[in-house]
Protein backbone atom coordinates (compact mmCIF):
# COMPACT_ATOMS: atom_id res chain seq x y z
CA UNK A 1 0.00 0.00 0.00
CA UNK A 2 1.68 3.17 -0.89
CA UNK A 3 2.19 6.35 0.91
CA UNK A 4 -0.26 8.62 0.22
CA UNK A 5 1.68 11.90 -1.35
CA UNK A 6 1.33 15.20 1.05
CA UNK A 7 -0.94 17.90 -0.86
CA UNK A 8 1.57 21.12 -2.09
CA UNK A 9 2.34 23.90 0.03
CA UNK A 10 0.40 26.73 -0.29
CA UNK A 11 1.24 30.23 -0.64
CA UNK A 12 1.67 31.63 2.31
CA UNK A 13 -1.28 34.55 3.14
CA UNK A 14 -0.60 37.41 5.42
CA UNK A 15 -4.24 38.03 7.15
CA UNK A 16 -4.49 40.92 9.39
CA UNK A 17 -6.39 39.99 12.78
CA UNK A 18 -7.57 42.95 14.44
CA UNK A 19 -6.56 42.39 18.47
CA UNK A 20 -9.55 42.62 20.70
CA UNK A 21 -9.87 45.91 22.05
CA UNK A 22 -10.10 44.85 25.49
CA UNK A 23 -6.56 43.27 25.75
CA UNK A 24 -4.77 46.09 23.47
CA UNK A 25 -2.45 48.21 25.63
CA UNK A 26 -2.81 51.38 23.70
CA UNK A 27 -5.96 52.55 22.18
CA UNK A 28 -8.08 52.25 19.33
CA UNK A 29 -8.80 54.34 16.88
CA UNK A 30 -12.18 53.63 15.64
CA UNK A 31 -12.55 56.54 12.66
CA UNK A 32 -12.84 54.75 9.15
CA UNK A 33 -12.92 51.53 10.71
CA UNK A 34 -16.15 50.04 10.55
CA UNK A 35 -15.44 46.62 12.18
CA UNK A 36 -13.93 47.50 14.91
CA UNK A 37 -16.88 50.30 15.06
CA UNK A 38 -19.59 47.36 15.45
CA UNK A 39 -17.05 45.31 17.43
CA UNK A 40 -17.16 48.32 20.27
CA UNK A 41 -20.42 48.86 20.02
CA UNK A 42 -21.52 45.40 20.64
CA UNK A 43 -20.01 45.81 23.94
CA UNK A 44 -22.45 47.81 25.57
CA UNK A 45 -25.68 48.66 26.35
CA UNK A 46 -25.58 52.51 27.64
CA UNK A 47 -23.45 55.26 26.56
CA UNK A 48 -22.69 58.22 28.81
CA UNK A 49 -22.20 61.16 26.74
CA UNK A 50 -20.56 64.66 28.18
CA UNK A 51 -22.21 67.56 25.83
CA UNK A 52 -19.75 70.29 25.51
CA UNK A 53 -16.90 69.26 22.77
CA UNK A 54 -18.42 65.92 22.29
CA UNK A 55 -21.87 66.69 20.81
CA UNK A 56 -21.64 70.88 20.26
CA UNK A 57 -18.82 73.43 20.37
CA UNK A 58 -20.50 76.35 21.64
CA UNK A 59 -24.13 76.65 20.14
CA UNK A 60 -22.64 74.75 17.12
CA UNK A 61 -23.81 71.30 16.72
CA UNK A 62 -20.75 69.09 15.52
CA UNK A 63 -21.24 66.54 12.15
CA UNK A 64 -23.29 64.22 12.04
CA UNK A 65 -24.51 64.03 16.11
CA UNK A 66 -27.59 63.73 15.09
CA UNK A 67 -27.46 60.66 12.72
CA UNK A 68 -24.65 59.12 15.35
CA UNK A 69 -27.49 59.31 18.63
CA UNK A 70 -30.10 57.68 15.69
CA UNK A 71 -28.03 54.68 14.85
CA UNK A 72 -27.30 53.91 18.74
CA UNK A 73 -31.56 54.43 19.66
CA UNK A 74 -32.20 52.17 16.82
CA UNK A 75 -30.04 49.59 17.98
CA UNK A 76 -31.17 49.67 21.64
CA UNK A 77 -28.69 51.43 23.71
CA UNK A 78 -29.59 53.50 26.48
CA UNK A 79 -28.42 57.03 26.33
CA UNK A 80 -27.94 59.50 29.18
CA UNK A 81 -26.06 62.93 28.85
CA UNK A 82 -23.88 63.99 31.45
CA UNK A 83 -22.30 67.33 31.85
CA UNK A 84 -20.51 69.41 34.67
CA UNK A 85 -21.87 72.36 33.13
CA UNK A 86 -24.02 74.22 36.06
CA UNK A 87 -25.54 76.97 34.58
CA UNK A 88 -28.18 75.36 32.66
CA UNK A 89 -30.91 73.11 34.90
CA UNK A 90 -31.87 69.67 33.07
CA UNK A 91 -34.82 71.55 31.10
CA UNK A 92 -32.92 74.19 30.25
CA UNK A 93 -30.34 71.02 28.70
CA UNK A 94 -33.19 69.83 27.05
CA UNK A 95 -34.76 73.01 24.94
CA UNK A 96 -30.94 73.01 24.23
CA UNK A 97 -30.65 69.39 22.63
CA UNK A 98 -34.32 70.10 20.77
CA UNK A 99 -32.72 73.38 19.41
CA UNK A 100 -29.89 71.41 17.85
CA UNK A 101 -32.19 68.74 16.35
CA UNK A 102 -31.52 65.82 19.49
CA UNK A 103 -34.52 64.77 21.71
CA UNK A 104 -33.87 63.83 24.88
CA UNK A 105 -36.48 62.97 27.66
CA UNK A 106 -35.49 64.94 30.98
CA UNK A 107 -34.79 62.01 32.67
CA UNK A 108 -31.98 60.96 30.37
CA UNK A 109 -30.16 64.35 31.21
CA UNK A 110 -27.56 64.54 34.59
CA UNK A 111 -26.12 67.59 35.35
CA UNK A 112 -23.80 69.02 37.89
CA UNK A 113 -25.84 71.21 38.97
CA UNK A 114 -28.43 68.38 39.38
CA UNK A 115 -25.89 65.56 40.75
CA UNK A 116 -25.73 68.68 43.52
CA UNK A 117 -29.13 69.05 44.41
CA UNK A 118 -29.63 65.16 45.18
CA UNK A 119 -26.44 65.11 47.38
CA UNK A 120 -28.12 68.15 49.46
CA UNK A 121 -31.19 66.57 49.96
CA UNK A 122 -30.99 62.93 49.99
CA UNK A 123 -27.51 62.65 51.40
CA UNK A 124 -27.00 65.62 53.62
CA UNK A 125 -30.48 65.69 53.91
CA UNK A 126 -30.98 69.55 54.73
CA UNK A 127 -33.57 70.25 56.83
CA UNK A 128 -35.99 73.07 56.10
CA UNK A 129 -34.26 75.09 58.69
CA UNK A 130 -31.00 75.60 57.17
CA UNK A 131 -30.03 77.51 53.63
CA UNK A 132 -27.08 76.78 50.94
CA UNK A 133 -25.50 79.73 50.11
CA UNK A 134 -24.82 79.68 45.74
CA UNK A 135 -21.83 81.07 44.22
CA UNK A 136 -23.13 80.50 40.71
CA UNK A 137 -25.78 80.68 38.03
CA UNK A 138 -29.50 80.32 37.04
CA UNK A 139 -28.89 76.27 36.74
CA UNK A 140 -28.24 75.46 40.43
CA UNK A 141 -31.42 77.63 41.55
CA UNK A 142 -33.68 75.56 39.28
CA UNK A 143 -31.92 72.59 40.69
CA UNK A 144 -32.06 73.12 44.30
CA UNK A 145 -35.98 74.27 44.15
CA UNK A 146 -36.54 71.13 42.20
CA UNK A 147 -35.80 69.42 45.31
CA UNK A 148 -37.10 72.34 47.79
CA UNK A 149 -33.87 73.67 49.25
CA UNK A 150 -33.77 76.98 50.40
CA UNK A 151 -30.67 78.97 49.05
CA UNK A 152 -29.39 82.81 49.07
CA UNK A 153 -26.95 84.07 46.36
CA UNK A 154 -26.73 82.98 43.57
CA UNK A 155 -28.16 85.19 40.53
CA UNK A 156 -29.49 87.77 43.39
CA UNK A 157 -28.35 91.35 42.58
CA UNK A 158 -27.66 91.91 46.06
CA UNK A 159 -24.45 89.67 45.54
CA UNK A 160 -23.12 91.76 42.78
CA UNK A 161 -21.35 95.05 42.65
CA UNK A 162 -18.44 96.30 45.11
CA UNK A 163 -17.86 96.03 48.45
CA UNK A 164 -19.73 98.58 50.61
CA UNK A 165 -18.62 99.72 54.73
CA UNK A 166 -21.81 98.25 55.27
CA UNK A 167 -20.30 95.01 53.87
CA UNK A 168 -17.59 94.38 55.57
CA UNK A 169 -19.46 95.22 59.02
CA UNK A 170 -22.33 92.88 58.03
CA UNK A 171 -20.55 89.62 56.27
CA UNK A 172 -19.97 86.99 58.99
CA UNK A 173 -20.36 83.52 59.33
CA UNK A 174 -24.53 82.66 59.96
CA UNK A 175 -26.31 79.22 61.59
CA UNK A 176 -28.35 79.31 58.97
CA UNK A 177 -26.25 78.67 55.76
CA UNK A 178 -24.76 75.31 56.47
CA UNK A 179 -23.49 74.79 52.62
CA UNK A 180 -21.90 76.58 50.15
CA UNK A 181 -22.20 75.73 46.69
CA UNK A 182 -19.95 77.01 44.09
CA UNK A 183 -20.48 76.55 40.28
CA UNK A 184 -19.80 78.12 36.96
CA UNK A 185 -20.23 81.96 38.07
CA UNK A 186 -19.76 84.24 34.62
CA UNK A 187 -20.49 87.07 37.18
CA UNK A 188 -18.08 86.29 40.21
CA UNK A 189 -16.91 89.21 42.16
CA UNK A 190 -14.77 89.71 45.00
CA UNK A 191 -18.04 90.63 46.93
CA UNK A 192 -19.71 87.15 46.32
CA UNK A 193 -16.46 85.34 47.56
CA UNK A 194 -16.25 87.65 50.92
CA UNK A 195 -19.69 86.70 51.74
CA UNK A 196 -18.89 82.26 50.91
CA UNK A 197 -15.46 82.97 52.72
CA UNK A 198 -17.33 84.61 55.38
CA UNK A 199 -20.08 81.87 56.25
CA UNK A 200 -17.54 78.81 55.73
CA UNK A 201 -16.22 79.99 58.87
CA UNK A 202 -18.79 78.39 60.67
CA UNK A 203 -17.36 74.82 61.22
CA UNK A 204 -20.72 73.15 60.47
CA UNK A 205 -20.57 74.29 56.97
CA UNK A 206 -19.84 71.50 54.06
CA UNK A 207 -17.73 73.27 51.25
CA UNK A 208 -19.70 71.76 47.95
CA UNK A 209 -18.63 72.43 44.30
CA UNK A 210 -20.77 71.21 41.17
CA UNK A 211 -17.51 70.57 39.80
CA UNK A 212 -14.08 71.44 39.77
CA UNK A 213 -13.07 71.61 35.99
CA UNK A 214 -10.07 74.10 35.45
CA UNK A 215 -11.40 75.10 31.97
CA UNK A 216 -14.72 75.34 30.24
CA UNK A 217 -14.54 74.69 26.33
CA UNK A 218 -16.85 76.19 24.43
CA UNK A 219 -17.22 78.23 20.92
CA UNK A 220 -13.92 76.25 20.17
CA UNK A 221 -11.67 77.80 22.85
CA UNK A 222 -11.44 77.63 26.62
CA UNK A 223 -12.75 79.72 29.21
CA UNK A 224 -12.37 79.34 33.19
CA UNK A 225 -14.14 76.60 34.94
CA UNK A 226 -15.68 76.10 37.89
CA UNK A 227 -13.15 74.93 39.55
CA UNK A 228 -11.52 78.29 39.09
CA UNK A 229 -14.58 79.43 41.15
CA UNK A 230 -14.08 77.90 43.93
CA UNK A 231 -9.52 77.51 43.82
CA UNK A 232 -9.81 80.60 45.48
CA UNK A 233 -11.96 79.71 48.51
CA UNK A 234 -9.52 76.81 48.87
CA UNK A 235 -6.73 79.12 48.99
CA UNK A 236 -8.21 81.32 51.70
CA UNK A 237 -9.31 78.18 53.05
CA UNK A 238 -5.72 76.69 54.06
CA UNK A 239 -5.84 73.92 51.06
CA UNK A 240 -9.49 72.46 51.96
CA UNK A 241 -11.17 71.07 48.77
CA UNK A 242 -14.33 71.43 48.36
CA UNK A 243 -16.69 67.83 47.99
CA UNK A 244 -16.96 67.76 43.91
CA UNK A 245 -20.35 66.34 43.01
CA UNK A 246 -19.23 66.05 39.27
CA UNK A 247 -17.17 64.17 36.93
CA UNK A 248 -15.15 61.87 38.15
CA UNK A 249 -16.26 62.53 41.43
CA UNK A 250 -17.45 59.11 41.88
CA UNK A 251 -20.37 60.70 44.12
CA UNK A 252 -21.58 61.91 40.96
CA UNK A 253 -21.22 57.99 39.89
CA UNK A 254 -22.81 56.82 42.47
CA UNK A 255 -26.16 59.09 42.02
CA UNK A 256 -26.11 58.08 38.19
CA UNK A 257 -26.00 54.62 39.11
CA UNK A 258 -28.45 54.69 41.31
CA UNK A 259 -31.02 56.73 39.60
CA UNK A 260 -30.53 54.50 36.16
CA UNK A 261 -29.53 50.83 37.92
CA UNK A 262 -26.96 50.06 34.67
CA UNK A 263 -25.11 47.05 34.32
CA UNK A 264 -21.63 48.60 34.87
CA UNK A 265 -19.30 46.44 32.39
CA UNK A 266 -22.13 47.16 29.52
CA UNK A 267 -21.73 51.24 30.02
CA UNK A 268 -19.30 52.87 27.96
CA UNK A 269 -18.30 57.00 28.95
CA UNK A 270 -18.12 59.68 25.83
CA UNK A 271 -15.94 62.25 26.36
CA UNK A 272 -13.45 64.62 25.62
CA UNK A 273 -11.71 65.50 28.76
CA UNK A 274 -9.26 63.32 29.95
CA UNK A 275 -9.54 63.83 33.67
CA UNK A 276 -12.57 64.70 33.82
CA UNK A 277 -14.77 62.01 31.36
CA UNK A 278 -12.19 60.05 30.74
CA UNK A 279 -10.90 59.53 34.11
CA UNK A 280 -14.94 59.48 35.96
CA UNK A 281 -15.49 55.96 33.44
CA UNK A 282 -12.23 54.36 34.55
CA UNK A 283 -12.44 55.07 38.34
CA UNK A 284 -16.15 53.85 37.88
CA UNK A 285 -15.39 50.51 36.83
CA UNK A 286 -17.65 51.21 33.38
CA UNK A 287 -17.12 48.73 30.94
CA UNK A 288 -15.43 51.01 28.82
CA UNK A 289 -14.02 54.66 28.21
CA UNK A 290 -14.32 56.18 24.42
CA UNK A 291 -12.25 59.90 24.03
CA UNK A 292 -13.57 62.02 21.00
CA UNK A 293 -10.77 64.52 19.78
CA UNK A 294 -13.63 67.81 19.41
CA UNK A 295 -12.37 69.20 22.40
CA UNK A 296 -10.03 69.57 25.24
CA UNK A 297 -7.59 66.80 24.95
CA UNK A 298 -5.84 65.63 21.60
CA UNK A 299 -4.57 62.67 20.44
CA UNK A 300 -0.92 63.31 21.65
CA UNK A 301 -2.17 63.65 25.48
CA UNK A 302 -2.92 59.90 25.72
CA UNK A 303 -0.58 58.60 22.95
CA UNK A 304 2.33 60.25 24.11
CA UNK A 305 4.90 57.69 26.47
CA UNK A 306 3.84 58.11 29.99
CA UNK A 307 0.07 58.89 29.96
CA UNK A 308 -1.32 58.91 33.08
CA UNK A 309 -5.15 58.45 31.86
CA UNK A 310 -5.56 56.42 28.80
CA UNK A 311 -8.97 55.51 27.09
CA UNK A 312 -10.32 52.28 25.67
CA UNK A 313 -10.87 54.01 21.99
CA UNK A 314 -10.77 57.08 20.85
CA UNK A 315 -12.66 58.70 17.07
CA UNK A 316 -11.83 62.21 15.59
CA UNK A 317 -15.29 63.32 16.07
CA UNK A 318 -18.39 61.38 18.00
CA UNK A 319 -19.79 61.35 14.05
CA UNK A 320 -17.40 58.84 13.01
CA UNK A 321 -19.92 56.23 14.92
CA UNK A 322 -22.48 56.78 12.15
CA UNK A 323 -20.35 55.01 9.56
Amino acid sequence: MGTATPPPAQAQQTIEVAEPIESQKRPVKLTGKPELIREFLARFDVFLFDCDGVLWQGDKLLPKVVETLDVLRNRGKQIVFVTNNSTKSREDYKKKLAKLGIQAEIDEIFGSAYSAAIYISRVLCLPPTERVYILGEAGIEAELRSENITFLGGTDPADSGPMTPSDYETFGPDPTVTVVLCGLDRNICYKKLARAYQFLQNPNCRFLATNIDSTFPTHGKLFPGAGSMSAPLTYMLGGRQPVSLGKPSQAMMAAIEGKFRFDKSRTCMVGDRLNTDITFGIEGGLGGTLAVLTGVNKEDDFLKEGAEVVPDAYLEMLGDLAY
